[in-house]
Protein backbone atom coordinates (compact mmCIF):
# COMPACT_ATOMS: atom_id res chain seq x y z
CA UNK A 1 0.00 0.00 0.00
CA UNK A 2 2.89 2.35 0.82
CA UNK A 3 4.39 1.76 -2.63
CA UNK A 4 1.03 2.43 -4.32
CA UNK A 5 0.50 5.58 -2.28
CA UNK A 6 3.99 6.79 -3.16
CA UNK A 7 3.44 6.09 -6.86
CA UNK A 8 0.10 7.87 -6.80
CA UNK A 9 1.74 10.86 -5.08
CA UNK A 10 4.40 11.07 -7.77
CA UNK A 11 1.69 10.74 -10.41
CA UNK A 12 -0.21 13.68 -8.96
CA UNK A 13 2.94 15.81 -8.95
CA UNK A 14 3.84 14.84 -12.54
CA UNK A 15 2.34 17.51 -14.75
CA UNK A 16 4.70 18.57 -17.56
CA UNK A 17 4.13 21.77 -19.51
CA UNK A 18 4.35 21.39 -23.29
CA UNK A 19 3.77 23.52 -26.34
CA UNK A 20 0.79 22.48 -28.49
CA UNK A 21 3.25 21.69 -31.29
CA UNK A 22 5.22 19.37 -29.02
CA UNK A 23 2.05 17.57 -27.98
CA UNK A 24 1.04 17.27 -31.66
CA UNK A 25 4.43 15.73 -32.49
CA UNK A 26 4.17 13.21 -29.62
CA UNK A 27 0.66 12.29 -30.73
CA UNK A 28 1.83 11.88 -34.34
CA UNK A 29 4.64 9.58 -33.27
CA UNK A 30 2.17 7.57 -31.21
CA UNK A 31 -0.25 7.22 -34.13
CA UNK A 32 2.55 6.05 -36.46
CA UNK A 33 3.88 3.48 -34.01
CA UNK A 34 0.78 2.17 -32.26
CA UNK A 35 -2.04 2.23 -34.82
CA UNK A 36 -0.50 1.44 -38.19
CA UNK A 37 0.50 -2.21 -37.92
CA UNK A 38 -1.54 -3.24 -40.96
CA UNK A 39 -0.10 -0.29 -42.91
CA UNK A 40 3.49 -1.31 -42.17
CA UNK A 41 2.77 -4.95 -42.93
CA UNK A 42 1.31 -4.08 -46.33
CA UNK A 43 3.86 -1.47 -47.37
CA UNK A 44 6.87 -3.56 -46.36
CA UNK A 45 5.54 -6.87 -47.71
CA UNK A 46 8.10 -8.70 -49.81
CA UNK A 47 11.06 -6.62 -48.58
CA UNK A 48 14.04 -8.11 -46.81
CA UNK A 49 15.32 -6.38 -43.68
CA UNK A 50 18.75 -7.79 -44.47
CA UNK A 51 19.03 -5.05 -47.11
CA UNK A 52 19.89 -1.45 -46.26
CA UNK A 53 17.35 -0.19 -48.83
CA UNK A 54 14.51 -1.67 -46.78
CA UNK A 55 15.62 0.18 -43.64
CA UNK A 56 15.94 3.44 -45.58
CA UNK A 57 12.49 2.95 -47.13
CA UNK A 58 10.90 2.16 -43.75
CA UNK A 59 12.63 5.07 -41.99
CA UNK A 60 11.68 7.64 -44.64
CA UNK A 61 8.12 6.33 -44.76
CA UNK A 62 7.87 6.56 -40.96
CA UNK A 63 9.19 10.13 -40.93
CA UNK A 64 6.85 11.19 -43.75
CA UNK A 65 3.84 9.52 -42.13
CA UNK A 66 4.55 11.16 -38.79
CA UNK A 67 5.13 14.57 -40.36
CA UNK A 68 1.89 14.36 -42.34
CA UNK A 69 -0.13 13.62 -39.22
CA UNK A 70 1.72 16.41 -37.45
CA UNK A 71 0.68 18.87 -40.16
CA UNK A 72 -2.95 17.77 -39.94
CA UNK A 73 -2.94 18.15 -36.15
CA UNK A 74 -1.31 21.58 -36.35
CA UNK A 75 -4.16 22.76 -38.56
CA UNK A 76 -6.83 22.00 -35.93
CA UNK A 77 -5.18 22.04 -32.50
CA UNK A 78 -4.81 25.05 -30.24
CA UNK A 79 -4.56 25.55 -26.48
CA UNK A 80 -8.32 25.10 -26.03
CA UNK A 81 -9.00 22.28 -28.51
CA UNK A 82 -5.80 20.20 -28.22
CA UNK A 83 -6.70 17.93 -25.29
CA UNK A 84 -10.38 17.23 -26.13
CA UNK A 85 -9.67 16.67 -29.84
CA UNK A 86 -6.66 14.46 -29.18
CA UNK A 87 -8.63 12.52 -26.60
CA UNK A 88 -11.38 11.88 -29.12
CA UNK A 89 -8.88 10.95 -31.84
CA UNK A 90 -7.08 8.49 -29.55
CA UNK A 91 -10.32 6.70 -28.62
CA UNK A 92 -11.71 6.55 -32.16
CA UNK A 93 -8.35 5.52 -33.60
CA UNK A 94 -7.99 2.76 -31.01
CA UNK A 95 -11.36 1.33 -32.12
CA UNK A 96 -10.46 1.74 -35.80
CA UNK A 97 -7.09 0.02 -35.37
CA UNK A 98 -8.69 -2.88 -33.50
CA UNK A 99 -11.20 -3.62 -36.26
CA UNK A 100 -8.62 -3.09 -38.98
CA UNK A 101 -6.19 -5.55 -37.41
CA UNK A 102 -8.90 -8.07 -36.44
CA UNK A 103 -10.87 -8.13 -39.72
CA UNK A 104 -8.40 -6.50 -42.19
CA UNK A 105 -10.74 -3.58 -42.88
CA UNK A 106 -9.85 -0.77 -45.30
CA UNK A 107 -11.39 2.50 -44.11
CA UNK A 108 -12.10 4.01 -47.52
CA UNK A 109 -15.12 6.29 -48.17
CA UNK A 110 -17.46 3.40 -49.00
CA UNK A 111 -16.57 1.58 -45.77
CA UNK A 112 -16.91 4.81 -43.76
CA UNK A 113 -20.37 5.33 -45.26
CA UNK A 114 -21.20 1.76 -44.26
CA UNK A 115 -20.00 2.46 -40.70
CA UNK A 116 -22.02 5.67 -40.44
CA UNK A 117 -25.18 3.88 -41.64
CA UNK A 118 -24.74 0.98 -39.22
CA UNK A 119 -27.60 0.87 -36.73
CA UNK A 120 -27.16 0.49 -32.97
CA UNK A 121 -27.88 -3.25 -33.05
CA UNK A 122 -25.25 -3.93 -35.70
CA UNK A 123 -22.71 -1.80 -33.86
CA UNK A 124 -23.47 -3.61 -30.60
CA UNK A 125 -22.66 -6.97 -32.18
CA UNK A 126 -19.17 -5.74 -33.03
CA UNK A 127 -18.28 -5.15 -29.39
CA UNK A 128 -16.59 -8.03 -27.61
CA UNK A 129 -14.68 -8.69 -24.41
CA UNK A 130 -11.60 -9.37 -26.53
CA UNK A 131 -11.21 -5.70 -27.41
CA UNK A 132 -10.98 -4.53 -23.78
CA UNK A 133 -7.23 -5.16 -23.29
CA UNK A 134 -6.57 -3.35 -26.58
CA UNK A 135 -8.63 -0.35 -25.50
CA UNK A 136 -6.98 -0.31 -22.06
CA UNK A 137 -3.43 -0.11 -23.42
CA UNK A 138 -4.03 1.94 -26.56
CA UNK A 139 -6.75 4.34 -25.39
CA UNK A 140 -7.16 4.52 -21.61
CA UNK A 141 -3.46 4.77 -20.64
CA UNK A 142 -2.69 7.48 -23.23
CA UNK A 143 -5.77 9.41 -22.06
CA UNK A 144 -4.47 9.33 -18.48
CA UNK A 145 -1.15 10.78 -19.67
CA UNK A 146 -2.91 13.39 -21.78
CA UNK A 147 -4.99 14.42 -18.79
CA UNK A 148 -1.85 15.33 -16.77
CA UNK A 149 -0.25 17.53 -19.44
CA UNK A 150 -0.46 21.31 -19.17
CA UNK A 151 -0.21 23.46 -22.29
CA UNK A 152 2.11 26.43 -22.50
CA UNK A 153 0.62 29.86 -23.03
CA UNK A 154 2.15 32.17 -25.64
CA UNK A 155 1.20 35.50 -27.07
CA UNK A 156 -1.00 35.29 -30.15
CA UNK A 157 1.77 36.60 -32.41
CA UNK A 158 4.38 34.17 -31.12
CA UNK A 159 1.93 31.24 -31.28
CA UNK A 160 1.10 31.97 -34.93
CA UNK A 161 4.78 32.31 -35.90
CA UNK A 162 5.73 29.06 -34.16
CA UNK A 163 2.81 27.23 -35.75
CA UNK A 164 3.60 28.45 -39.27
CA UNK A 165 7.28 27.61 -38.86
CA UNK A 166 6.40 24.13 -37.55
CA UNK A 167 4.13 23.40 -40.50
CA UNK A 168 6.74 24.72 -42.97
CA UNK A 169 9.49 22.54 -41.49
CA UNK A 170 7.16 19.51 -41.48
CA UNK A 171 6.39 20.07 -45.16
CA UNK A 172 10.13 20.12 -45.90
CA UNK A 173 10.57 16.90 -43.95
CA UNK A 174 7.74 15.22 -45.87
CA UNK A 175 9.12 16.36 -49.22
CA UNK A 176 12.67 15.31 -48.39
CA UNK A 177 11.64 11.89 -47.05
CA UNK A 178 9.47 11.07 -50.04
CA UNK A 179 12.11 12.23 -52.53
CA UNK A 180 14.63 9.82 -51.01
CA UNK A 181 12.35 6.83 -51.65
CA UNK A 182 10.37 8.13 -54.63
CA UNK A 183 11.75 5.49 -56.99
CA UNK A 184 10.36 2.69 -54.81
CA UNK A 185 7.27 4.55 -53.63
CA UNK A 186 5.87 5.67 -57.00
CA UNK A 187 5.14 2.20 -58.49
CA UNK A 188 3.78 1.00 -55.14
CA UNK A 189 1.34 3.90 -55.00
CA UNK A 190 0.40 3.52 -58.65
CA UNK A 191 -0.30 -0.21 -58.46
CA UNK A 192 -1.71 -0.39 -54.92
CA UNK A 193 -3.69 2.80 -54.40
CA UNK A 194 -5.93 1.14 -51.81
CA UNK A 195 -3.03 0.80 -49.35
CA UNK A 196 -3.33 4.49 -48.50
CA UNK A 197 -6.59 3.63 -46.70
CA UNK A 198 -4.52 1.76 -44.11
CA UNK A 199 -2.90 4.99 -42.85
CA UNK A 200 -4.56 5.59 -39.49
CA UNK A 201 -6.13 7.99 -38.43
CA UNK A 202 -5.67 9.79 -41.74
CA UNK A 203 -7.78 7.15 -43.53
CA UNK A 204 -10.99 7.59 -41.61
CA UNK A 205 -10.60 11.39 -41.31
CA UNK A 206 -10.22 11.74 -45.09
CA UNK A 207 -13.04 9.26 -45.79
CA UNK A 208 -15.32 10.95 -43.28
CA UNK A 209 -14.76 14.33 -44.97
CA UNK A 210 -15.54 12.77 -48.38
CA UNK A 211 -18.74 11.13 -47.18
CA UNK A 212 -20.05 14.16 -45.29
CA UNK A 213 -19.26 16.40 -48.26
CA UNK A 214 -21.06 14.11 -50.69
CA UNK A 215 -24.08 13.77 -48.39
CA UNK A 216 -24.30 17.53 -47.92
CA UNK A 217 -24.17 18.05 -51.68
CA UNK A 218 -26.83 15.39 -52.28
CA UNK A 219 -29.16 16.95 -49.72
CA UNK A 220 -29.32 20.21 -51.68
CA UNK A 221 -30.46 18.76 -55.00
CA UNK A 222 -33.46 16.64 -56.02
CA UNK A 223 -33.12 13.05 -57.18
CA UNK A 224 -32.81 12.72 -60.95
CA UNK A 225 -35.83 10.97 -62.50
CA UNK A 226 -35.23 7.74 -64.41
CA UNK A 227 -37.50 6.15 -67.01
CA UNK A 228 -40.09 8.92 -67.26
CA UNK A 229 -41.31 7.29 -70.49
CA UNK A 230 -41.99 3.93 -68.78
CA UNK A 231 -45.29 2.18 -69.62
CA UNK A 232 -46.64 -1.33 -69.35
CA UNK A 233 -46.61 -3.20 -72.64
CA UNK A 234 -49.88 -3.83 -74.52
CA UNK A 235 -49.71 -7.49 -73.49
CA UNK A 236 -50.85 -6.42 -70.01
CA UNK A 237 -54.35 -5.82 -71.36
CA UNK A 238 -54.75 -9.55 -72.06
CA UNK A 239 -53.69 -10.80 -68.61
CA UNK A 240 -56.38 -12.34 -66.44
CA UNK A 241 -54.57 -12.06 -63.09
CA UNK A 242 -52.41 -9.40 -61.46
CA UNK A 243 -48.77 -10.10 -60.68
CA UNK A 244 -47.16 -10.66 -57.30
CA UNK A 245 -43.42 -10.23 -57.85
CA UNK A 246 -41.00 -10.71 -54.94
CA UNK A 247 -37.37 -9.58 -54.88
CA UNK A 248 -35.42 -10.97 -51.93
CA UNK A 249 -32.23 -9.00 -51.27
CA UNK A 250 -29.82 -11.32 -49.51
CA UNK A 251 -27.14 -10.20 -47.08
CA UNK A 252 -23.55 -11.44 -47.08
CA UNK A 253 -24.26 -14.74 -48.84
CA UNK A 254 -21.29 -15.87 -50.90
CA UNK A 255 -21.47 -18.17 -53.92
CA UNK A 256 -18.55 -20.30 -52.68
CA UNK A 257 -20.75 -21.77 -49.92
CA UNK A 258 -24.01 -21.97 -51.90
CA UNK A 259 -25.15 -25.58 -52.25
CA UNK A 260 -26.91 -25.10 -55.59
CA UNK A 261 -23.67 -23.75 -57.09
CA UNK A 262 -21.59 -26.84 -56.32
CA UNK A 263 -20.44 -26.32 -52.73
CA UNK A 264 -19.30 -29.59 -51.16
CA UNK A 265 -21.95 -29.21 -48.45
CA UNK A 266 -25.64 -29.04 -49.24
CA UNK A 267 -26.48 -25.65 -47.73
CA UNK A 268 -29.59 -25.29 -49.94
CA UNK A 269 -31.47 -28.60 -49.44
CA UNK A 270 -34.98 -27.12 -49.63
CA UNK A 271 -34.35 -25.05 -52.77
CA UNK A 272 -32.77 -28.13 -54.37
CA UNK A 273 -36.20 -29.82 -54.17
CA UNK A 274 -37.93 -26.93 -55.96
CA UNK A 275 -38.08 -25.92 -59.61
CA UNK A 276 -35.74 -22.95 -59.29
CA UNK A 277 -33.26 -21.42 -61.71
CA UNK A 278 -29.86 -20.99 -60.04
CA UNK A 279 -27.32 -18.59 -61.55
CA UNK A 280 -23.89 -19.91 -60.64
CA UNK A 281 -21.58 -17.12 -61.89
CA UNK A 282 -22.85 -13.82 -60.49
CA UNK A 283 -20.69 -10.89 -59.36
CA UNK A 284 -21.76 -8.06 -57.09
CA UNK A 285 -21.49 -4.33 -57.66
CA UNK A 286 -19.64 -3.75 -54.38
CA UNK A 287 -18.24 -5.43 -51.30
CA UNK A 288 -20.54 -3.77 -48.77
CA UNK A 289 -24.24 -2.99 -48.52
CA UNK A 290 -23.84 0.78 -48.83
CA UNK A 291 -22.37 0.36 -52.31
CA UNK A 292 -24.15 -2.75 -53.60
CA UNK A 293 -27.73 -2.03 -52.60
CA UNK A 294 -28.14 1.32 -54.42
CA UNK A 295 -26.06 0.03 -57.33
CA UNK A 296 -28.03 -3.15 -57.99
CA UNK A 297 -31.31 -1.19 -58.28
CA UNK A 298 -29.73 1.55 -60.41
CA UNK A 299 -29.65 2.03 -64.16
CA UNK A 300 -25.91 2.78 -63.92
CA UNK A 301 -24.68 -0.38 -62.24
CA UNK A 302 -21.04 -1.38 -62.04
CA UNK A 303 -20.48 -0.84 -65.78
CA UNK A 304 -21.16 2.90 -65.52
CA UNK A 305 -20.42 3.22 -61.84
CA UNK A 306 -20.74 6.75 -60.48
CA UNK A 307 -21.49 6.92 -56.79
CA UNK A 308 -22.96 10.44 -56.93
CA UNK A 309 -25.25 9.63 -59.88
CA UNK A 310 -26.43 6.37 -58.32
CA UNK A 311 -27.31 7.96 -54.98
CA UNK A 312 -28.93 11.00 -56.54
CA UNK A 313 -31.16 9.30 -59.08
CA UNK A 314 -34.34 7.24 -58.91
CA UNK A 315 -34.16 3.46 -58.70
CA UNK A 316 -35.85 0.54 -60.43
CA UNK A 317 -38.58 0.67 -57.79
CA UNK A 318 -39.57 4.21 -58.80
CA UNK A 319 -40.07 3.05 -62.40
CA UNK A 320 -42.28 0.16 -61.30
CA UNK A 321 -44.26 2.53 -59.11
CA UNK A 322 -44.63 4.96 -62.02
CA UNK A 323 -46.30 2.34 -64.24
CA UNK A 324 -48.93 1.64 -61.59
CA UNK A 325 -47.50 -1.26 -59.62
CA UNK A 326 -47.71 -1.04 -55.84
CA UNK A 327 -44.17 -1.34 -54.44
CA UNK A 328 -43.44 -2.18 -50.80
CA UNK A 329 -39.97 -2.46 -49.25
CA UNK A 330 -39.91 -4.71 -46.16
CA UNK A 331 -36.70 -4.45 -44.16
CA UNK A 332 -35.11 -6.63 -41.48
CA UNK A 333 -31.81 -4.78 -41.53
CA UNK A 334 -30.53 -1.20 -41.51
CA UNK A 335 -32.71 0.32 -44.22
CA UNK A 336 -32.90 0.56 -47.99
CA UNK A 337 -29.96 3.00 -48.43
CA UNK A 338 -32.16 5.37 -50.45
CA UNK A 339 -33.38 2.71 -52.89
CA UNK A 340 -36.97 2.82 -51.60
CA UNK A 341 -37.31 6.62 -51.46
CA UNK A 342 -40.78 7.43 -52.77
CA UNK A 343 -42.33 4.00 -52.15
CA UNK A 344 -43.87 2.34 -49.10
CA UNK A 345 -41.38 1.01 -46.53
CA UNK A 346 -41.95 -1.40 -43.63
CA UNK A 347 -39.19 -1.62 -41.01
CA UNK A 348 -39.55 -4.96 -39.23
CA UNK A 349 -36.28 -5.30 -37.31
CA UNK A 350 -37.90 -4.05 -34.08
CA UNK A 351 -41.00 -6.20 -34.32
CA UNK A 352 -42.38 -7.85 -31.18
CA UNK A 353 -43.48 -11.12 -32.78
CA UNK A 354 -42.15 -13.67 -30.29
CA UNK A 355 -42.05 -16.49 -32.84
CA UNK A 356 -39.34 -14.69 -34.83
CA UNK A 357 -38.00 -11.94 -32.55
CA UNK A 358 -36.13 -12.03 -29.23
CA UNK A 359 -36.48 -8.35 -28.34
CA UNK A 360 -33.13 -7.53 -29.92
CA UNK A 361 -33.20 -8.97 -33.43
CA UNK A 362 -35.72 -10.75 -35.65
CA UNK A 363 -35.07 -13.80 -37.79
CA UNK A 364 -35.71 -13.30 -41.49
CA UNK A 365 -39.05 -15.10 -41.55
CA UNK A 366 -40.44 -11.91 -40.00
CA UNK A 367 -40.37 -10.59 -43.57
CA UNK A 368 -43.20 -12.99 -44.43
CA UNK A 369 -45.23 -12.17 -41.34
CA UNK A 370 -48.39 -10.21 -42.14
CA UNK A 371 -48.20 -10.65 -45.91
CA UNK A 372 -51.65 -12.24 -46.04
CA UNK A 373 -53.13 -8.99 -44.75
CA UNK A 374 -51.22 -6.95 -47.35
CA UNK A 375 -52.46 -9.18 -50.16
CA UNK A 376 -56.03 -9.02 -48.88
CA UNK A 377 -55.94 -5.26 -49.32
CA UNK A 378 -54.20 -5.42 -52.70
CA UNK A 379 -56.35 -5.03 -55.83
CA UNK A 380 -53.60 -4.83 -58.44
CA UNK A 381 -50.03 -5.71 -59.28
CA UNK A 382 -47.73 -5.87 -56.28
CA UNK A 383 -43.92 -5.82 -56.05
CA UNK A 384 -42.48 -6.80 -52.66
CA UNK A 385 -38.81 -6.32 -51.80
CA UNK A 386 -37.68 -8.33 -48.78
CA UNK A 387 -34.35 -7.11 -47.36
CA UNK A 388 -32.80 -9.86 -45.25
CA UNK A 389 -30.50 -9.76 -42.25
CA UNK A 390 -29.15 -12.94 -43.81
CA UNK A 391 -25.57 -13.85 -42.93
CA UNK A 392 -24.65 -10.44 -41.54
CA UNK A 393 -21.46 -10.92 -39.52
CA UNK A 394 -19.63 -11.31 -37.35
CA UNK A 395 -22.42 -12.76 -35.14
CA UNK A 396 -23.40 -15.51 -37.60
CA UNK A 397 -24.65 -17.66 -34.70
CA UNK A 398 -27.51 -15.20 -34.15
CA UNK A 399 -28.84 -15.50 -37.70
CA UNK A 400 -30.65 -18.83 -37.40
CA UNK A 401 -32.87 -20.69 -34.89
CA UNK A 402 -31.56 -23.76 -33.01
CA UNK A 403 -33.20 -26.15 -35.47
CA UNK A 404 -30.69 -25.08 -38.15
CA UNK A 405 -27.59 -25.79 -36.08
CA UNK A 406 -26.59 -28.68 -38.33
CA UNK A 407 -22.85 -28.13 -38.78
CA UNK A 408 -20.77 -28.23 -35.59
CA UNK A 409 -18.75 -27.00 -33.76
CA UNK A 410 -20.01 -23.44 -34.07
CA UNK A 411 -18.53 -20.06 -33.22
CA UNK A 412 -20.77 -18.42 -30.62
CA UNK A 413 -18.94 -15.10 -30.40
CA UNK A 414 -18.48 -12.06 -32.61
CA UNK A 415 -14.72 -12.27 -32.00
CA UNK A 416 -14.08 -14.60 -34.93
CA UNK A 417 -10.33 -14.74 -34.32
CA UNK A 418 -11.02 -16.71 -31.12
CA UNK A 419 -12.71 -19.51 -33.06
CA UNK A 420 -11.21 -22.11 -35.36
CA UNK A 421 -11.82 -21.54 -39.04
CA UNK A 422 -13.88 -24.75 -39.08
CA UNK A 423 -16.22 -23.31 -36.45
CA UNK A 424 -16.55 -19.99 -38.30
CA UNK A 425 -17.43 -21.76 -41.56
CA UNK A 426 -19.87 -24.11 -39.79
CA UNK A 427 -21.71 -21.19 -38.23
CA UNK A 428 -21.82 -19.30 -41.52
CA UNK A 429 -23.16 -22.39 -43.32
CA UNK A 430 -25.87 -22.84 -40.70
CA UNK A 431 -27.02 -19.30 -41.43
CA UNK A 432 -27.14 -20.17 -45.15
CA UNK A 433 -29.31 -23.17 -44.32
CA UNK A 434 -31.77 -20.79 -42.72
CA UNK A 435 -31.72 -18.49 -45.77
CA UNK A 436 -32.49 -21.54 -47.89
CA UNK A 437 -35.45 -22.29 -45.61
CA UNK A 438 -36.69 -18.70 -45.69
CA UNK A 439 -36.59 -18.68 -49.51
CA UNK A 440 -38.41 -22.02 -49.65
CA UNK A 441 -41.05 -20.58 -47.32
CA UNK A 442 -41.36 -17.54 -49.60
CA UNK A 443 -41.97 -19.80 -52.59
CA UNK A 444 -44.52 -21.82 -50.61
CA UNK A 445 -46.32 -18.59 -49.76
CA UNK A 446 -46.34 -17.55 -53.43
CA UNK A 447 -47.74 -20.94 -54.46
CA UNK A 448 -50.65 -20.40 -52.09
CA UNK A 449 -51.53 -17.21 -53.98
CA UNK A 450 -51.86 -19.00 -57.31
CA UNK A 451 -55.62 -18.52 -57.49
CA UNK A 452 -55.34 -14.73 -57.27
CA UNK A 453 -51.89 -13.82 -58.66
CA UNK A 454 -49.28 -14.84 -61.18
CA UNK A 455 -46.22 -15.07 -58.93
CA UNK A 456 -42.43 -14.94 -59.24
CA UNK A 457 -39.38 -14.50 -57.03
CA UNK A 458 -35.78 -13.36 -57.54
CA UNK A 459 -33.19 -13.80 -54.80
CA UNK A 460 -29.85 -11.98 -55.09
CA UNK A 461 -27.26 -11.38 -52.38
CA UNK A 462 -25.71 -7.93 -52.01
CA UNK A 463 -22.08 -9.08 -51.56
CA UNK A 464 -20.04 -12.00 -50.32
CA UNK A 465 -17.87 -12.61 -47.26
CA UNK A 466 -14.37 -13.62 -46.19
CA UNK A 467 -14.21 -16.37 -43.58
CA UNK A 468 -10.54 -16.26 -42.65
CA UNK A 469 -8.96 -16.82 -46.06
CA UNK A 470 -5.58 -15.01 -46.14
CA UNK A 471 -6.38 -13.59 -42.71
CA UNK A 472 -9.44 -11.72 -44.01
CA UNK A 473 -12.80 -11.69 -42.24
CA UNK A 474 -16.15 -10.07 -43.08
CA UNK A 475 -16.24 -7.86 -46.19
CA UNK A 476 -15.64 -4.32 -47.44
CA UNK A 477 -12.21 -4.70 -49.06
CA UNK A 478 -11.89 -2.13 -51.90
CA UNK A 479 -13.46 -3.64 -55.01
CA UNK A 480 -10.31 -3.55 -57.16
CA UNK A 481 -8.41 -5.83 -54.76
CA UNK A 482 -11.31 -7.72 -53.18
CA UNK A 483 -11.06 -11.52 -53.11
CA UNK A 484 -13.57 -13.47 -55.18
CA UNK A 485 -15.46 -14.66 -52.12
CA UNK A 486 -16.49 -11.07 -51.40
CA UNK A 487 -17.82 -10.33 -54.92
CA UNK A 488 -19.21 -13.69 -56.12
CA UNK A 489 -22.80 -14.11 -54.90
CA UNK A 490 -25.76 -16.48 -55.36
CA UNK A 491 -28.82 -15.62 -57.42
CA UNK A 492 -31.97 -17.75 -57.72
CA UNK A 493 -35.21 -17.26 -59.67
CA UNK A 494 -38.56 -19.02 -59.34
CA UNK A 495 -41.66 -18.59 -61.49
CA UNK A 496 -45.13 -20.04 -61.08
CA UNK A 497 -46.54 -21.85 -64.13
CA UNK A 498 -49.12 -19.06 -64.45
CA UNK A 499 -46.44 -16.35 -64.54
CA UNK A 500 -44.33 -18.25 -67.07
CA UNK A 501 -47.35 -18.79 -69.32
CA UNK A 502 -48.65 -15.22 -68.99
CA UNK A 503 -45.27 -13.69 -69.89
CA UNK A 504 -44.30 -16.41 -72.40
CA UNK A 505 -41.18 -17.26 -70.40
CA UNK A 506 -39.30 -20.43 -71.37
CA UNK A 507 -37.87 -21.65 -68.04
CA UNK A 508 -35.82 -24.36 -69.76
CA UNK A 509 -34.11 -21.70 -71.86
CA UNK A 510 -33.45 -19.62 -68.72
CA UNK A 511 -31.86 -22.61 -66.99
CA UNK A 512 -29.45 -22.94 -69.90
CA UNK A 513 -28.62 -19.24 -69.61
CA UNK A 514 -28.04 -19.56 -65.84
CA UNK A 515 -24.61 -21.12 -66.26
CA UNK A 516 -23.21 -18.05 -68.02
CA UNK A 517 -21.68 -15.03 -66.23
CA UNK A 518 -24.11 -12.47 -64.79
CA UNK A 519 -23.91 -9.56 -62.35
CA UNK A 520 -25.87 -7.09 -60.26
CA UNK A 521 -26.08 -4.95 -63.41
CA UNK A 522 -28.55 -7.44 -64.87
CA UNK A 523 -31.16 -7.04 -62.13
CA UNK A 524 -32.50 -3.65 -63.28
CA UNK A 525 -33.08 -4.72 -66.88
CA UNK A 526 -34.17 -8.29 -66.10
CA UNK A 527 -36.96 -7.15 -63.79
CA UNK A 528 -38.20 -4.62 -66.39
CA UNK A 529 -38.10 -7.35 -69.03
CA UNK A 530 -39.85 -9.99 -66.93
CA UNK A 531 -42.62 -7.53 -66.02
CA UNK A 532 -43.01 -6.31 -69.60
CA UNK A 533 -42.25 -2.66 -68.82
CA UNK A 534 -41.20 -0.57 -71.82
CA UNK A 535 -38.80 2.35 -71.33
CA UNK A 536 -35.85 3.89 -73.12
CA UNK A 537 -33.48 3.06 -70.26
CA UNK A 538 -34.13 -0.68 -70.66
CA UNK A 539 -31.29 -2.59 -72.38
CA UNK A 540 -32.30 -5.91 -73.87
CA UNK A 541 -28.70 -7.17 -73.88
CA UNK A 542 -28.63 -6.83 -70.07
CA UNK A 543 -31.92 -8.71 -69.56
CA UNK A 544 -31.13 -12.28 -68.53
CA UNK A 545 -34.57 -13.42 -69.67
CA UNK A 546 -34.62 -11.60 -73.03
CA UNK A 547 -33.65 -14.57 -75.22
CA UNK A 548 -36.13 -16.78 -73.36
CA UNK A 549 -39.19 -14.66 -74.19
CA UNK A 550 -40.59 -14.06 -77.69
Amino acid sequence: MTILASAFGRWRKWQPTLRVETLALIASLYFSLAFNGLFWKSWLAGRSFAQADTWLFAACLFVALTALHFILLCLVLNRWTAKPLLGLLIVVTAFAAYYMSTFTVFLDPSMLRNVLRTDVKEAGELFSVGMLPHLFFYALLPLLLLFRIRLRRDSFRRAVLVRLLSIFLALLVVAGSLLLIFKDLAPLMRNNKEIRYLITPGNYLYSLARVLGADASAATRPREPVGLDAVKAESWQQRKKPVLFVIVVGETARAANWGLSGYTRQTTPELAQLDVVNFSQVTSCGTNTEVSLPCMFSVYGRRKYDDDKIRNSESLLNILDRVGMKVIWRDNQSGCKGVCTGVEEHKLGNSKVSEWCDGDRCLDEILLHGLDGILADSKGNLVLVLHQLGNHGPAYFKRYPPAFRKFEPVCETADLAKCSREAVVNTYDNALLYTDHMLAQTIAFLKRQDGKFDTAMIYLSDHGESLGESGLYLHGVPYSIAPKVQVEVPMVMWFSPGFAASFSLDKGCLKQRSGLPASHDNLFHTVLGLLDVRTGVYERSMDLSATCRP
